[in-house]
């Protein structure tokens, strides 16, 4: 028999034992839980803010990413955009010499210091706008593309048109303020992604720290570059309208995200505050590639063509930015015409592909013909057409 003193020892050994495995399943099923959890987005000191993930284009987190506000030097974002672009087509060589201008020497601000009417490399100019933030630097360019500045904005405003910046307008090549040039933190994104995807050749410019030109070595100003070794650019802007900003772009584990912050109060806000967001959205969220381009996805049944299959995929390889650890409940569903007839042609839509995530839609493309049928000879279409009307009355 127990006695008083062992009875309360094995009831209090049962209890721990109970106690130890409660805790153990609470703690078991808060890690599955927490697992799928999601905070809030973090608190940004910023006027409008922004990141985005560079290959879906799926907005993370945001504040005002549409409001119109100056960019201040963000501005020369579009300018060495389009000298990439003049580079691109051939018009004009990094080796090319510009004569600089009275009113290129002239320009105030933050400047490469090139001296009036001597000759200056347009590589070397690129490097002055994109690392050194060269005022002097985006009016020569300007001038050399376009002949003036003001016809040089004129150029900046139909890019901006044509890679879908709605509330973007340019009055010069600098940021310099001037009434009616302004951004948004939406459009600035869209052109840092088209500045790393367009032409991924002169993207290494923006993660250079130095450059030297007259004995003159500045550093870049995105503070990012040294904290962050996955951080490679882009851009950072200050006039006392604007206020401090940055546009910065980091690539985790084949990841690329994308930050805009806009109208923060000092160099060291600008800094933190993006990063801020670019560790949130690292943190919480991945990006899956689903299927890639110009692999079959699904075959149909062609009436009235020269062959009988047709086969069908997707035009441009499809990625979608979801929370962690949701993956596994992704869905895609594929749906095809009904009756595909022939004539097809090559990248003709024929459906849809549709990728949900717990039912809620995330995302959807066309589903395309990957291959051009004709039709087929007289008889045949005469009996597929036949086929059709029987086959549409029993439903």
């Amino acid at each position: 028999m127990f006695n008083k003193v062992g009875f309360k020892k094995v009831f209090s050994s049962q209890i721990s034992k109970v106690l130890r495995l409660l805790f153990l399943t609470v703690a078991i099923v808060n890690v599955a839980h927490g697992a799928s959890l999601i905070p809030a987005e973090p608190q940004i000191a910023a006027t409008a803010y922004l990141v985005i993930d560079a290959d879906t284009g799926k907005i993370i987190a945001a504040k005002n990413e549409n409001e119109r506000f100056a960019p201040a030097s963000l501005t020369k974002m579009m300018t060495a955009y389009i000298l990439e672009y003049e580079l691109n087509k051939g018009n004009v060589s990094t080796e090319d010499l510009v004569l600089i201008s009275e009113k290129a020497w002239r320009t105030q601000g933050s400047r490469m210091f090139i001296r009036e009417g001597t000759q200056v490399r347009l590589g070397d100019l690129m490097k002055g706008i994109v690392i050194q933030s060269g005022n002097d630097a985006s009016v020569a360019a300007a001038e050399h593309i376009a002949g003036s500045e003001a016809a040089f904005a004129d150029l900046m405003n139909q890019h901006a048109k044509l890679l879908g910046m709605r509330n973007t307008h340019f009055m010069n090549a600098t940021g310099l303020p001037a009434e009616g040039h302004e951004s948004s933190a939406f459009d600035l994104a869209l052109l840092a992604k088209a500045i790393i995807q367009d032409f991924p050749e002169h993207y290494g410019i923006y993660s250079e720290k130095y450059f030297t030109y007259n004995k003159i070595r500045q550093p870049n100003r995105n503070k990012l570059l040294w904290r962050d070794k996955t951080v490679d650019g882009l851009k950072t802007g200050h006039t006392d309208a604007a206020g401090y900003c940055l546009v910065a772009s980091a690539k985790r584990d084949g990841m690329r995200l994308i930050s805009v912050v806009l109208g923060t109060s000092d160099e060291e806000a600008r800094a933190r505050e993006s990063q801020k967001l670019l560790s949130y959205a690292f943190r919480y969220y991945r990006t899956h590639q689903l299927y890639k381009s110009n692999v079959v996805l699904n075959t149909t049944k062609v009436w009235s063509g020269t062959q009988d299959q047709l086969r069908m995929g997707i035009a441009e390889s499809l990625s979608v930015t979801i929370p962690r650890g949701q993956a596994d409940k992704l869905q895609a569903t594929m749906d095809v015409d009904r009756v595909v007839t022939a004539p097809i042609a090559q990248g003709q839509e024929l459906g849809k592909v549709r990728v949900t995530l717990d039912g809620e839609l995330v995302t959807e493309v066309p589903l395309v013909a990957m291959e051009a049928i004709p039709e087929a000879g007289l008889l045949k279409r005469i009996w597929h057409a036949i086929l059709l009307f029987f086959t549409s009355l029993i439903g």
